[in-house]
């Protein structure tokens, strides 16, 4: 409480906090030498007062107990039973968050918001709640534009409000600016002096995420290890399974299951049990993909991690796009139990919730959508799914994910025999990859 007080003591407007203390003495009908009570002198209280001088904390409480009120009062002209209602209003809009009913706190943030004046420090919690709610709605242009606010305020709220926002962007697709921000995050926390923390771990591993995601595999690897190495250090579980659990997301990608499977098991090991159902729920999510990836996939295991998944995520804080991702997987999983009508029902739903605010996500369900209707024959559907997905994250400059489109899609007209579709994809993946096809070979891309 000592720590939290300081905190608002510093960033209080020493003016504004001299005319309360000037005011609050008068109503009591004090004078400067009873204020002072022998502390201080009468002209340190009258300087005070000014707004010239800024007391510390152990002055300031031994003025509230002479002015009969509390020392959150003097700092942040909150009347003691007010503070305790938006004390309330807060505990309630973040329980809302972590059960999964982000709507219920976003009315309840609003209303507080808007019902008057509030202390610095307790309107940057409510703008980085409110931010919450709002990516977890799917509203993400909202969502960041109130933390790209909190950012520039620089107050105590900016480490989280800088996670949030670098996820975000991540998620939306805008991956360089994912990294810009995660990297300010990083030096942020070095100049505090709190780079060592768990808060420092999940900055560290959602910034190796948009490393990979940007193409940069071995860099963003080599931060993930790093996050590994120093989570373990700390004993801290949180910061331990978010380390491994990105870990196994790399070795997945560069062709390592196992080990994945085994990294991905361990942070689960460590998350079971707490009361991070979004993280552990997302985790469940890798693990079910992971699995659906092994020789030979084992379909019905990572069916039933992602039918977990689905359970936990309707009690948590999940975002529109952590549900999202989880009904990817499944109809990945459905497809390849045999299930394709399943699998489209899902992948179409993914497609219709997904493409005005995630385009990566929704280029996946696309792509699966494709899959599916070349496995039918279907060769203008499947060509068509798959444009569309290219399109979709190439507009956000992903162009490594969608070579890897185009790559899917000559392998699927190949299959089909149309050789020259087939040919034509292959050369756009080149392209998107950053190859340069000799002129002899060149055709319209």
């Amino acid at each position: 409480m000592d720590a939290e007080l300081a905190g608002r003591l510093h960033d209080a407007d020493p003016v504004e906090l001299g005319q309360r203390i000037r005011n609050l003495r008068l109503a009591r009908g004090l004078t400067q030498t009873a204020l002072a009570d022998g502390a201080v002198t009468i002209g340190y209280v009258s300087r005070i007062e000014a707004g010239q001088r800024r007391p510390d904390v152990a002055l300031l409480e031994r003025f509230a107990r002479v002015l009969e009120t509390t020392p959150e009062h003097l700092v942040t002209g909150v009347e003691p039973a007010r503070a305790d209602e938006i004390t309330l209003t807060l505990l309630n809009a973040e329980l809302a968050l972590e059960t999964g009913a982000a709507g219920e706190a976003l009315s309840a943030l609003q209303a507080l918001d808007s019902s008057g004046e509030l202390p610095r420090d307790v309107r940057q919690r409510v703008a980085l709640l409110t931010a919450r709610a709002l990516e977890a709605l799917g509203d993400y242009d909202e969502a960041i534009l109130a933390l790209d606010h909190l950012v520039a305020e620089q107050g105590p709220t900016l480490i989280p409000a800088m996670l949030a926002l670098s996820r975000c962007h991540r998620e939306t697709g805008d991956i360089n600016r994912a990294i810009d921000v995660g990297e300010r995050a990083l030096v942020a926390l070095k100049e505090v002096g709190i780079d060592g923390g768990d808060e420092a771990i999940r900055l560290v591993v959602t910034l190796a995420a948009a490393y990979y995601e940007r193409g940069d595999i071995g860099h963003g690897a080599r931060i993930a290890m790093e996050a590994i190495r120093r989570a373990e250090a700390m004993g801290s579980a949180e910061a331990r399974a978010a380390a491994y659990w990105e870990a196994s997301i790399f070795e997945s990608r560069r062709g390592d299951t196992s080990t994945a499977v085994l990294h991905a098991r361990r942070a689960l090991d460590l998350l079971t049990g707490g009361e991070d159902y979004r993280n552990l729920a997302r985790l469940h999510i890798q693990l079910g993909n992971m699995l659906l990836r092994t020789d030979p996939p084992q379909v019905d295991e990572a069916i039933a991690q992602l039918e977990g998944a689905k359970i936990k995520l309707a009690t948590s804080s999940a975002s529109v796009i952590d549900i999202a991702h989880c009904d990817v997987a499944l109809a990945r999983a459905r497809t390849l139990a045999g299930d394709t009508s399943a699998a489209t029902e899902i992948a179409i739903r993914v497609l219709e919730a997904t493409e005005g605010i995630a385009p990566s996500v929704a280029a996946e369900a696309a792509s699966i959508l494709g899959a599916l209707a070349a496995s039918r024959g279907d060769t203008a559907a499947a060509a068509k799914f798959y444009r569309d997905a290219v399109a979709l994250l190439t507009a956000v400059g992903q162009d490594r994910r969608a070579a890897q489109l185009w790559l899917e899609l000559g392998s699927q007209l190949e299959q089909l025999g149309d050789s020259d579709a087939s040919r034509d994809a292959y050369r756009r993946a080149a392209v998107a990859s950053g190859l340069q096809i000799p002129a002899a070979l060149r055709v319209s891309v």
